[in-house]
């Protein structure tokens, strides 16, 4: 994919991970395509900045990588003894006291829960492979479009360990817990006709088309009033964890706040 032009320097351009922000659209990018955009957590620390980093003023923040895959996953060093540099590997993590080991994974978590924060839409543009991490950090995001190349897999079970980065509800949520299990259990790849035909994508389009498809997505958003999508998203993020009563009513008390705040009567 080539980068797209922008009229600001980085915001952060650290450990594989670049923030620009050009008005109301932030683009987050990973930077290590020699390494096939692999994951540890010099790059969930990145991530975690970025997402504190973003200006208020930014509706939409498009989550892409550079190369010809978006990310290959852990990085296999969190394999071995050694690790990586002043980061404990996974057979160190495992010998930690449970609440260290809890606290340590609930971190690497936050590289992959402010993408769904309500004040912003994400976008995962998504090319060749995204296994394992970086499937649920695609995950991570509101959509995704996803290029004709693209394969996902959740690999983590296959290696005798859990999707254990937020991955496992949005996947359950777009593809339901059957084809969930099926997916997680077997490691297979998924391939892009087939994600967007089970909810796992939005849109697959040819790879030269990626960045243009994103950006029209992201138009699109844009051209709705913020405090309308905000409330949209709220709602419908609400809508699994309400029963059909419980989510008329959210409904009312949203439509409340709208049409108080378009005749001039919000607080």
């Amino acid at each position: 994919m080539a980068t797209p032009a922008h009229d600001h320097g980085p915001v952060l351009d650290q450990d594989g991970v670049r923030l620009t922000v050009d008005d109301a659209i932030a683009t987050v990018t990973l930077t290590n395509p020699a390494k096939r955009n692999a994951q540890g957590p010099a790059l969930w620390r990145a991530l975690i900045e970025a997402g504190q980093l973003l200006p208020g003023s930014v509706r939409v923040v498009v989550l892409r990588a550079e190369g010809k895959s978006f990310s290959a996953g852990l990085d296999r060093k969190a394999f071995t003894p050694e690790g990586f540099d002043g980061e404990l590997s996974f057979l160190g993590l495992a010998r930690e006291p449970d609440a260290e080991l809890d606290a340590t994974i609930a971190l690497y978590q936050r590289a992959f829960t402010w993408w769904r924060r309500s004040d912003i839409v994400s976008i995962a543009a998504v090319q060749g492979h995204a296994i394992g991490a970086g499937l649920q950090l695609a995950l991570a995001c509101d959509l995704r479009i996803v290029a004709e190349d693209a394969q996902l897999a959740m690999r983590e079970t296959s290696l005798g360990l859990v999707p254990d980065l937020a991955g496992t509800h949005p996947l359950v949520g777009l593809v339901g817990y059957s084809r969930a299990l099926e997916i997680c259990l077997t490691g297979r790849f998924v391939p892009a006709e087939e994600a967007v035909t089970m909810g796992l994508a939005n849109l697959a389009v040819p790879a030269d088309q990626l960045d243009g498809a994103v950006r029209d997505l992201a138009s699109a958003v844009l051209s709705a009033p913020r405090d309308a999508v905000v409330e949209t998203k709220a709602l419908l993020r609400g809508a699994r964890d309400r029963d059909y009563d419980a989510q008329r009513s959210a409904e009312r008390a949203a439509q409340a706040r709208r049409l108080r705040d378009l005749a001039g009567l919000g607080e």
